[in-house]
């Protein structure tokens, strides 16, 4: 009898309406439970245990890296020598800064795209990045002395966006007028960010450039203390919209009537998403392309819908820490930016993306 009646119970469990199938309920305490599907834990668990492969890589490898055997005591607290300069000065804090860089460029651009129903969206698209590089070039031009340049590249990138803010006229309501209006501010920023690179000295421009392009080159623990605060302030408010935005991908209409609000949930996700790029871009330059792909490649990987912010927040961590392992390591370049190798990246995804639409039959 008993067996029966546990029989009966899972059966009810599992055919409870509103349950899609391949979910089950993750739950935390007696208050919370929230529907995962077991594609999207595994693919979690996968990335995770990549991303721990290319931390340990970018510890290890090259002539300066840490013996893999000596990495879990110098993780301890016990690197002397070379391995506490590599550890503590070289490569740890980059790492660290790439680990939270990545995820906020990730999950930045889960939220802009999910607001904006947009494959090709990201935060990139309405000149946050090229807002924030000519920030950083006119700190160097103007007021090389009083304003360093990360602090110039996050006024600039606030500044881009109060301009966006103010000229659609809605806010950051309207997605078709956000991403018109982020177009022309980017063209503008990107002028001045070249009529600088093209005035100042020759050495300053290098550095420049080196910056605008996106780098995590001489990254402290101040850098990593920073971008990690703003991460870990902003997570938690991108898990309280997690579900306005996977009813809002239903369409404003149905949304409306399931008692969301699309409005309020794309000002508050699309300055979520602001806040998260304006923090990478600060300690990192405007790095191209991670808050582009990672939501796509968390889509595809998972293969299902809704906003995949864990995924595409993990996948930009990953993503940040294989370039810049590439760029530490590759040995036809010496040092080049990261955001060099995370463009090429971009090109090659956008690349795929226009192959597919040309095989696509016409309708």
């Amino acid at each position: 009898m008993k067996t029966a009646e546990r029989i009966d119970t899972r059966a009810v469990m599992t055919s409870r309406p509103g349950r899609p199938a391949g979910r089950s309920l993750l739950r935390i305490g007696p208050w919370i439970a929230i529907p995962v599907r077991r594609a999207t834990v595994i693919a979690a668990v996968v990335t995770l245990l990549l991303l721990l492969g290319a931390a340990v890589a970018t510890l290890s490898l090259g002539r300066l890296g840490i013996d893999p055997a000596d990495l879990p005591s110098a993780l301890m607290g016990e690197a002397t020598g070379k391995n506490a300069f590599v550890l503590n000065r070289l490569r740890g804090p980059r790492l660290v800064v790439a680990i939270a860089t990545g995820a906020a460029f990730g999950l930045s651009g889960a939220l802009f795209q999910s607001v904006t129903r947009n494959p090709l969206g990201s935060p990139d698209v309405i000149g946050l990045g090229a807002g924030s590089g000519a920030g950083a070039a006119a700190a160097a031009l103007f007021f090389p002395d009083h304003v360093p340049v990360p602090v110039g590249a996050l006024l600039g990138a606030v500044t881009a966006m109060a301009v966006v803010y103010f000229s659609t006229g809605t806010g950051f309501r309207n997605p078709g007028r956000l991403v018109v209006s982020g177009i022309g501010v980017a063209a503008m920023s990107t002028a001045l960010t070249q009529y600088v690179v093209y005035a100042v000295e020759r050495d300053k421009a290098s550095a420049l450039t080196a910056y605008i392009n996106g780098s995590l080159s001489a990254r402290s623990w101040d850098d990593a203390t920073t971008i990690w605060g703003v991460l870990l302030v902003c997570l938690p408010l991108a898990a309280l919209l997690a579900r306005p935005l996977s009813i809002g991908e239903m369409g404003d209409d149905l949304s409306t009537g399931l008692g969301a609000r699309p409005a309020r949930t794309a000002t508050a996700a699309v300055t979520l998403s602001i806040v998260l790029s304006a923090g990478a871009v600060s300690v990192a330059g405007p790095i191209a392309f991670v808050s582009l792909t990672a939501p796509q490649i968390a889509k595809r990987v998972t293969r299902s819908g809704g906003p995949h912010l864990v995924m595409s927040t993990l996948l930009g961590a990953l993503l940040l820490v294989l370039a810049d392992l590439t760029a530490q390591q590759l040995p036809l370049f010496d040092n080049l930016p990261v955001g060099l190798y995370t463009m090429a990246v971009g090109g090659a995804y956008l690349g795929y993306l226009l192959l597919r639409e040309w095989k696509r039959p016409a309708v």
